[in-house]
């Protein structure tokens, strides 16, 4: 304790301050001039209540001193409330199912308070009629049939329609890498110019690669004769606003090869291949070849067979062991090997010139039966078709097989089929040849050349 304080002394021991009754209490900080002088207390000394000195009691503790009742804090008094000039705030209350309840009751903060505003009173809960009881269980209503789901067939018809688009594409793309390709149509000086139309040339070549002993025996080839050599030459012109026309070439026309002097037509394919006998063509005719396609025997057979059998009219009996044929004229169905036979046989009286006819009577039934209802509608009959047809042609680089696909919807229509104006016949250091009508001849590819249609004079049926 610091002794020179008094005050702080009497704190500490909790004794009130120096005084008499009646005094002003004290201020803290220093007296002013005026105020009464407190006595000193002397550190031995001790002020009681009435203000006597007395002797100096020791300290107490701070456990031992009793504290001083504290008087309850009031709160401060409210301000009346004032004279509400608008409606009461209405808050909505949620509709409770069930009993109804006491309104809630807010508690006053402080005492009693001012009235609140009178609370929304809930819906009064009103006791509906109980529910009927079920019937017995054997006398229950059946159940309501549930909905059937809406089908829509419209969606599988187009997921059906997509997935046949697709196979076909797929398919159509599969044939196309599977035809043989090689350069037939090549440049060269003074070729002819782009004429109006489009022209194929079909070659059918005596070809026997991939045939082996039996099947050369079964088709009468003859077995191996040494260079590639054609049988069968047709030129078609697909007319951008006429008819097809069918040429047969026949492969004994005597005509100029280039580099090679004048010739047999087929000659050109045994020197220098499908190339050459482009070339020949083109020189021939004045007639610019757009297409070409090649098939051999194992592959014309083959194609025959998919098809099940060409129904052909015979003109006249052939009767040709070189060709292994025996047909008795008149309508029947020749096999691959009897169709074979059928085009290359020259054993009738105008040689030539009947097996140029031949082979146009055996292209018109090949195309009937090919494009038919019955076939382009049974895919295990047009799938072996178009791959065997496929994989058994040869065609020029730039070909795909949608060409080969126009060139089959053309040739379904209405087809001119004929041959070359013949002029004669004639011994050659070639043999004897075939000589061509040059007036004629010239006449008839003229018209080709200009899209027109070829005089009915020039046709040969």
């Amino acid at each position: 304790m610091n002794g020179d304080d008094p005050q702080r002394n009497a704190r500490m021991r909790r004794v009130p301050p120096p005084g008499r009754p009646g005094d002003p209490p004290m201020r803290r900080g220093a007296p002013a001039a005026g105020d009464p002088q407190p006595p000193r207390i002397e550190p031995t000394q001790v002020l009681r209540r009435d203000g006597a000195p007395g002797p100096y009691p020791p300290p107490l503790a701070y456990s031992q001193v009793t504290p001083e009742p504290v008087p309850p804090r009031m709160p401060p008094p409210r301000k009346p409330p004032q004279a509400r000039t608008h409606a009461p705030t209405q808050r909505p209350v949620p509709h409770h199912e069930g009993p109804p309840h006491a309104p809630t009751q807010r508690p006053a903060r402080y005492g009693a308070g001012p009235p609140h505003a009178p609370t929304r009173q809930p819906r009064p809960y009103r006791e509906g009629p109980p529910p009927p009881p079920p019937p017995p269980r054997g006398q229950r209503p059946p159940r309501a049939p549930r909905p059937r789901r809406k089908r829509h067939p419209f969606r599988w018809f187009l997921a059906l329609l997509l997935v046949l688009v697709l196979a076909a594409v797929g398919a159509v793309v599969q044939l196309d890498r599977s035809l043989n390709r090689i350069p037939a149509l090549a440049n060269y000086a003074d070729r002819v110019g782009n004429t109006p139309g489009t022209n194929w040339l079909l070659v059918g070549s005596d070809g026997r690669g991939g045939l082996s002993p039996e099947q050369e025996q079964e088709l009468a080839t003859g077995g191996e004769v040494g260079p590639e050599r054609t049988d069968t030459i047709m030129l078609v012109h697909v007319s951008e606003s006429g008819k097809t026309t069918l040429i047969s070439l026949p492969r004994d026309s005597y005509v100029s090869i280039p580099g090679q002097g004048k010739d047999k037509l087929n000659a050109a394919f045994a020197l220098g291949g499908p190339a050459l006998l482009v070339q020949t063509v083109e020189i021939a005719t004045g007639v610019r070849v757009d297409h070409y396609a090649q098939i051999g025997f194992g592959g014309f057979a083959s194609v025959v067979d998919a098809l099940g059998g060409i129904d052909v009219c015979v003109p006249k009996p052939i009767d040709d062991p070189l060709a292994g044929i025996d047909l008795q004229a008149g309508c029947q169905r020749l096999n691959g090997p009897q169709a074979l036979g059928f085009v290359r046989s020259r054993a009738t009286a105008l040689a030539d010139l009947d097996r140029m006819n031949n082979q146009r009577i055996f292209m018109a039934a090949l195309l009937k039966k090919a494009t038919s209802g019955a076939t382009l509608a049974n895919p295990f009959k047009l799938w072996p078709l178009a791959t065997d047809t496929a994989k058994s042609l040869k065609v020029d680089n730039g070909d795909h097989i949608w060409d080969l696909a126009r060139l089959g919807w053309a040739l379904k229509g209405e087809t001119v089929a004929t041959a070359v104006p013949v002029g004669g016949f004639a011994d050659t250091d070639s043999g004897n040849v075939l000589l061509w009508d040059k007036d004629k001849a010239s006449r008839f590819f003229n018209a080709l050349a200009k899209d027109q249609a070829v005089p009915e004079d020039l046709l040969t049926r």
